[in-house]
């Protein structure tokens, strides 16, 4: 990229940080709580700042620096009063978004700039942390907020306790082997050794689903560790770079989940006066990250694993005791109790009523082995 190319994103992305601006700069004008606003003008000066960066860039690059005021346009004001604060903050959080996608696509463009593609990337990532406080200020800062927060965090911890991954193993192994039993019972069921067959088939599909929603399953917890400590050294090193703005954020984050000022002062220099615990501070109040969270890896895979196997080992127990058709519809009877078993069960996690979640589980299983069964005779084997 060329530097009239280099310098015109450089405009594109100081007209960006101006819009903000404004945006927020007419939210401060029309918000009726003095604390919000104060944090609204503030977020218009880090934008304001962003854009002053990109015109001492394009500065030393030979360019004009552009100049506009980030004073809210009549147009703007009648759209913020016509749209309400609510709507006004959901577009506000769409355009950082769009910022931070734009940023990105600057920064990989302007690798062949050392010091913009920098600029790009330190001010992505001012971008990101925007979205996380635009998300507080949308759902409120009172305790009924705060209290829907926590229920809402409660709930999904559930969804990701063993006994949730239990319930998913057995239904991707119920619905996984009953299908491929019932494709080979079609397709084998005139060959002399058809029941060998099918049993094989469904041990074999057993153990591979098993060993495959194990290794997922480990794999999964284990790169969410990876992810958390790849994000933490990347906190760190901001912290490093820019701490002064990390302690605004954090000062700021505070105020929004309703301390005063002073108090949110006071918390934020205690925290900033011990460097670990102001780490894990911004990682958990900036990135929803903590340690705690984390599923234990091999718990996981043992959970995922065992479940899948039991899962698949329904629908191939008749055909250890009985040959034929009464075995096939055997299997059928008993893979749609279990299908409707593991449906009701379902609704431990899905909040879902069990009735409902077991009828569509049967109804997709009897679907399912409808049609592998259909294929299994039309690829007739012996």
């Amino acid at each position: 990229m060329d530097e009239k190319q280099v310098i015109s994103a450089l405009k594109a992305a100081w007209e960006r940080e101006i819009e903000a601006a404004r945006l927020y700069n007419v939210l401060a004008e029309q918000q009726g709580d003095e604390r919000k606003a104060r944090i609204l003008r503030r977020l218009a000066t880090i934008e304001e700042d962003h854009a002053r960066q990109f015109a001492d860039r394009i500065l030393a690059l030979g360019g004009i620096p552009p100049k506009e005021s980030t004073t809210p346009t009549t147009a703007q004001k009648l759209l913020a009063r016509s749209l309400g604060t609510e709507a006004m903050l959901r577009r506000i959080e769409v355009e950082e978004s769009r910022n931070v996608t734009q940023f990105g696509r600057h920064a990989a463009a302007l690798e062949s700039d050392p010091e913009s593609h920098q600029l790009f990337l330190k001010i992505e990532e001012e971008e990101k942390q925007h979205t996380v406080m635009l998300q507080n200020l949308k759902t409120g800062d009172g305790p009924k907020s705060r209290l829907e927060a926590m229920m809402k965090g409660e709930k999904h911890a559930s969804t990701g306790s063993w006994i949730g991954d239990a319930i998913y193993g057995l239904n991707d192994g119920l619905g996984a082997v009953f299908g491929v039993v019932s494709g080979m019972a079609g397709a084998t069921a005139a060959a002399p050794d058809g029941m060998k067959v099918v049993l094989t088939s469904g041990l074999i599909a057993t153990l591979a689903s098993a060993l495959s929603m194990g290794t997922s399953a480990f794999m999964a917890a284990k790169s969410e560790r990876e992810v958390y400590e790849a994000e933490i050294a990347r906190e760190k090193l901001e912290i490093e770079q820019s701490p002064e703005h990390e302690i605004e954020e954090l000062n700021l984050i505070y105020q929004l989940k309703g301390f005063s000022e002073s108090e949110a002062n006071t918390l934020t220099q205690r925290m900033a006066a011990n460097p670990d615990q102001f780490l894990k501070t911004m990682a958990q109040e900036e990135l929803g990250l903590s340690e705690h969270n984390f599923p234990n890896p091999v718990l996981g895979a043992f959970t995922a694993a065992a479940s899948t196997a039991v899962g698949g080992m329904i629908p191939t127990l008749p055909f250890f005791f009985t040959k034929g058709m009464p075995a096939v519809l055997a299997a059928a009877a008993v893979g749609m109790a279990a299908h409707f078993a593991v449906g009701a069960a379902k609704s431990l996690v899905t909040a879902r009523s069990w009735w409902s979640s077991g009828l569509e589980m049967t109804m997709i299983g009897f679907i399912c082995g409808g049609v592998t069964y259909v294929l299994g005779l039309l690829l007739k084997i012996g």
